[in-house]
């Protein structure tokens, strides 16, 4: 995409491009969302109740917290792909949560023997057995549907704005990558307490930045990533209120804590400040393309 915002450019869409969200796409999103609002509610609510009420005791805390925020974020997402009425405007987020699933999947087989014996651990490993393959198989059936071209009211994210969150998503992707290989090691030097099996999950976790953040070294568009830094802002400003909530997990003494809450709250800044100046643009852009055509 030629930098610059795009107004007013009705050819420029295409209007032979389709950009479709398919039916079943929708669907697919309608029957995942109340598995993730599930999760949330019992992560959040019933912290100290995991081993009872979700797929296996998970303790702090604060680990089931983070978790329920990658699940808060994933609830907007998959409102937003159910709901908009172009692909490119989520696409990005797929590939995310495949890595996501998929290796909270694996981390399952590693870990069978912390798994309860409940209902709630036979729906996650349901869920992570086909959650990856079906969001995987969806991807590949839409890949066709992006024009690649920006909509008619679009907004260019800055490069040097792009370049900054690929490399903070290439850090935090290596850093989940590590905890995920490494457990153990992560365990000797996290900001609050870990088994190999919450090592995993954390590291999961980090990766989805990672891997949405990859496609902003191609796309500039922020029509293709306005969804999902609003999932962003959402998981953040709820691992922000985690932090505060369980901060008795928090080991003080350990140099990755101090380090921790400060990337989340300088993240938290950015994305923030990110979608308050993309959603000014297209507010501009739109009236002058409404006065324009008006004119």
């Amino acid at each position: 995409m030629p930098g610059g915002d795009a107004a007013g450019q009705a050819g420029t869409a295409g209007r032979d491009s389709r950009d479709r969200i398919f039916a079943v796409t929708r669907v697919v999103a309608v029957v995942i969302l109340p598995f993730l609002a599930v999760a949330a509610f019992l992560l959040f609510v019933f912290p100290t109740r995991t081993g009872e009420l979700f797929a296996w005791p998970i303790d702090p805390p604060l680990s089931a917290y983070l978790l329920a925020s990658a699940y808060l974020g994933g609830i907007w997402f998959f409102v937003r792909v159910a709901t908009t009425t172009r692909w490119h405007r989520v696409k990005h987020g797929f590939p995310a949560v495949v890595v996501f699933a998929g290796a909270l999947g694996v981390a399952t087989l590693l870990h069978l023997d912390r798994f309860s014996e409940n209902t709630s651990s036979v729906t996650w490993m349901v869920l992570y057995a086909t959650t990856p393959i079906a969001v995987a198989v969806l991807a590949v059936v839409q890949r066709h549907e992006d024009p690649r071209l920006p909509e008619p009211v679009d907004v260019a994210i800055p490069q040097p704005a792009r370049i900054a969150l690929a490399l903070i998503g290439a850090a935090a992707l290596c850093t989940g990558i590590g905890m995920f290989v490494a457990p153990t090691a992560a365990i000797d030097v996290w900001a609050w307490p870990l088994t190999p099996l919450t090592a995993r999950v954390t590291g999961c976790v980090l990766s989805l930045t990672g891997v949405v953040n990859a496609a902003l070294v191609w796309d500039a568009r922020w029509s293709a990533f306005r969804v999902l830094f609003q999932a962003q802002v959402l998981s953040l400003v709820a691992i922000a209120a985690s932090l505060v909530a369980g901060r008795g997990d928090l080991l003080a003494d350990r140099p990755l804590t101090g380090l921790f809450v400060g990337l989340i709250a300088a993240a938290l800044l950015a994305y923030g400040g990110l979608v308050v100046w993309g959603e000014l643009r297209l507010r501009v852009l739109t009236r002058r393309r409404e006065y324009s055509l008006g004119g």
